[in-house]
């Protein structure tokens, strides 16, 4: 590995699994600007099942091809989280580093996300894979794509918050 690039040492590695142990509990805690803040200048972060993924097909549940459409989902997040109020937990595997591209790592860790109703009642919403492209930006590891490949196209309710 290119010696300063992340992964390229135990600590690089630790500040990779910061980043992704930090993107779960972020997310869990609604503390949603400072999710935004783990993300690049310029990002994109995708929501596509499996499926469409190993065929290649575009189509995909979630779309955010820049920072200004990641933001607006989350202004709208906002909102929609009045109708469906719910707390969620993310259980993120180890990242693994699976190759470069250009000053980007490559990287990949399964998911789980389960998410808590009003009532108490705990369900497994959603599985997958995160297939990142992280580079080091303002001294420290973002997001530049995130891809959230899901193991299933069905989820059991409404899609508001980030997986």
């Amino acid at each position: 590995m290119t010696e300063g690039a992340p992964g390229s040492s135990a600590r690089d590695r630790f500040a990779l699994y910061d980043l992704f142990a930090a993107y779960g509990a972020l997310i869990d805690a609604a503390e949603f600007d400072a999710w935004l803040a783990l993300f690049a200048a310029a990002c994109t972060y995708h929501i596509v099942p499996q499926e469409n993924y190993e065929r290649g097909l575009p189509a995909g549940l979630v779309y955010c091809d820049g920072r200004a459409v990641l933001e607006d989902r989350i202004r709208a997040l906002r909102e929609a989280n009045k109708y469906n109020i719910h707390t969620d937990r993310h259980l993120i595997g180890l990242p693994r580093l699976i190759g470069e591209k250009g000053a980007a790592k490559l990287v990949e860790a399964p998911f789980a996300v389960y998410q808590t109703d009003q009532e108490g009642e705990t369900r497994l919403f959603a599985t997958g894979l995160y297939r990142d492209r992280i580079v080091v930006e303002a001294g420290g590891l973002k997001f530049r794509d995130k891809l959230v490949v899901l193991d299933t196209f069905a989820v059991p309710s409404l899609l508001a918050t980030p997986l």
